[in-house]
């Protein structure tokens, strides 16, 4: 027995060693109980979280990925029907504000607010300046702020908050008439909580139990236009029982 224990430990530690060293891959480490205690139980070796101002210009790009076509679809059908604001949850600088506006024709009045922690917000609202996008772009760091939009737009942003979507929705007085979610980590079985090593820092993250996600979306009262899996997106939690299953999957809800 500890001739097989001893090497698995031997590999944990060499893991454990990289994803502290890591600069450049998305890693992923270990399993917890809750939120709170993947954060809690993150390596002091690096700042936890996305909050760091400098850092953030290095997020700006206009780059399309594969996995953001659905995304974009349903952005442009949205636009398209006479939705006019957009509430991107978790949108760093604008990202994909910016990245959509190469193959979408934004309308003058469109409204798009990107929600996401304050130093964040300071680069996106310092680029927006810049680039010309503030009449149209703009940020804040609450999410009750979403009340009253067209569309809530969460572009691999789940994971990371705090609180699940359902709970955002709930404190919301008028909710979104569309929800847009896209490479969202989920799993087929459960929920885990772990640790993502983002290069310069760390981040709690939720891998929410797929099912449990779309279920708590027709629980606040909507009703499911389309669902994708992102698939070519890897994420895996090693050494964690069922951490080879976890995947990235989008959807698209209506308000009834």
């Amino acid at each position: 027995m500890l001739r097989r224990l001893v090497p698995q430990a031997i590999r944990e530690a060499r893991y454990r060693k990289s994803f502290i060293q890591n600069t450049t891959d998305n890693l992923f480490m270990g399993s917890f109980e809750s939120f709170a205690a993947a954060q809690a139980g993150a390596p002091a070796a690096k700042p936890v979280g996305y909050d760091n101002a400098e850092k953030a210009r290095n997020f700006y790009s206009h780059q399309i990925y594969f996995y953001d076509y659905p995304a974009l679809f349903w952005i442009g059908r949205s636009i398209a029907e006479g939705l006019r604001s957009v509430f991107d949850l978790g949108g760093h600088v604008g990202i994909k504000y910016y990245a959509f506006n190469r193959l979408l024709t934004y309308p003058d009045d469109l409204r798009w607010m990107v929600c996401d922690v304050k130093g964040v917000t300071q680069t996106g609202r310092e680029l927006a300046a810049e680039l010309g996008s503030a009449h149209q772009l703009s940020f804040t760091t609450e999410y009750g702020d979403a009340s009253g939009f067209d569309v809530l737009f969460a572009s691999g942003s789940l994971q990371y908050l705090p609180q699940r979507l359902s709970e955002i929705l709930a404190t919301l007085p008028v909710k979104p008439r569309r929800i847009i979610v896209n490479t969202a980590a989920v799993h087929p079985d459960r929920t885990i909580f772990t640790i993502n090593s983002i290069g310069f820092a760390t981040c709690p993250y939720r891998i929410q139990h797929h099912s449990e996600l779309l279920s708590e979306l027709t629980a606040a009262g909507y009703k499911r236009l389309d669902g994708w899996r992102n698939e070519g997106k890897p994420i895996e939690v090693p050494f964690v029982e069922g951490g080879d299953k976890p995947f990235y999957a989008g959807c698209c809800f209506d308000l009834r």
